[in-house]
């Protein structure tokens, strides 16, 4: 009798220990409901989301372990996890987020990444999540808007939206998330002006913004962000003239402002500034003289300055760079000799091509 008992006692200890560190049920029912709006027909991941215990063995799921609250939803559509690999295949998931979503009030990361075809809004509740670190939902067919209220998400460091469908503009409150240190919007539909007040976001260091619909010109507040290092305005419509602050900035070290209607000269700051790295103002409509600044601390792997307004002569101080990559001026309005040396000995006649009237090694002789 006694040995029964016992067996009973340390049953109902283990059934109630099971339950007590099993992930609560609401969580549980907002992830099987956030399950049923997607649909994932080659990997089986969601195969996985079976039994209780969400918080074990559910594939991408990580519950806090002192709580067991859901806190880490991470589900990569390129992976190179072993069901990817076994699989032979990236990853493609259909259907669209959940607003059941914004029940797991402890949520730290979602990443819902790269399926490429999800679709539907970004629910706007999932503002209401007050611990979410990192918002990642790059490489799917996400439509709509940015909710309005973003930057009520004061622990967010990393916004990455890049390759959606998202239209609408950048929202006015994004620039009170000031935990931000990674903000990606680029390849989608997104118009409008940039916030002028983005420099707020101090702790950024990368911002991309390529590959949308911008207007508008480059606000100057974005020189108070000392720890960006990537900037990339690309491939938008901007206007107005380039803010001689940016090349002041002390980090900065990729600079894209290229395919955009950026007009005036060039800021002699940007062409002095040591820490670039790459520079490329290709296809806009700067004008005016290429300034003689450069000297022996700069050092750029790519410059590029093709397809613009620019006139005059080369600068000779070039030569005295210390290192020069890639050099594009084609496509300007530059007369006379090409400068002798490096890194001119190493450039193809198509970084000089159609100018005006250029002349010398690779080109014709003068």
């Amino acid at each position: 009798m006694g040995l029964i008992v016992l067996f009973w006692i340390t049953l109902t200890v283990f059934v109630v220990g099971s339950v007590v560190n099993a992930c609560p049920p609401a969580d549980r029912e907002a992830l099987l409901s956030l399950r049923n709006a997607l649909n994932e027909p080659y990997l089986g991941i969601f195969n996985t989301w079976a039994g209780t215990d969400c918080c074990t063995n559910w594939y991408g799921v990580s519950c806090d372990p002192t709580t067991n609250r859901v806190a880490d939803i991470n589900l990569r559509g390129e992976s190179e996890d072993p069901i990817f690999e076994k699989a032979g295949r990236s990853g493609y998931m259909t259907g669209s987020l959940s607003p059941s979503l914004c029940q797991l009030d402890r949520l730290t990361t979602l990443v819902v990444a790269d399926w490429k075809a999800i679709s539907g809004n970004i629910p706007a509740c999932i503002t209401s999540l007050p611990n979410l670190r990192i918002l990642d939902l790059i490489g799917n067919k996400i439509s709509g808007e940015i909710p309005a209220g973003i930057g009520s998400l004061s622990r967010l460091t990393v916004l990455n939206l890049a390759d959606n469908q998202i239209t609408g503009s950048i929202p006015s409150s994004i620039v009170n998330l000031c935990s931000l240190m990674h903000l990606d919007l680029s390849n989608n539909k997104i118009s409008g002006q940039i916030p002028t007040d983005l420099g707020k976001l101090t702790m950024m260091s990368r911002a991309l913004l390529n590959r949308n619909q911008l207007t508008g010109s480059i606000p100057t507040s974005i020189a108070n962000i000392y720890r960006l290092a990537d900037l990339d305005l690309s491939r938008n419509q901007i206007s107005g003239s380039i803010p001689s602050q940016l090349g002041s900035m002390p980090v900065l070290s990729t600079l894209y402002l290229d395919s955009n209607h950026i007009s005036g000269g060039i800021p002699e700051t940007l062409l002095k500034n040591t820490g670039f790295n790459i520079l490329n103002l290709s296809r806009n409509s700067l004008e005016g003289y290429l300034q003689d600044v450069f000297h022996s601390k700069s050092y750029f792997t790519a410059l590029d300055l093709s397809y613009n307004n620019l006139k005059g002569s080369i600068p000779k101080s070039l030569s005295a760079a210390r290192y020069i990559g890639h050099l594009d001026l084609s496509h300007n309005h530059f007369c006379g000799p090409i400068p002798m040396g490096a890194p001119f000995d190493h450039l193809e006649a198509s970084s000089f091509a159609n100018n005006d009237c250029l002349c010398g090694s690779p080109l014709r002789t003068c």
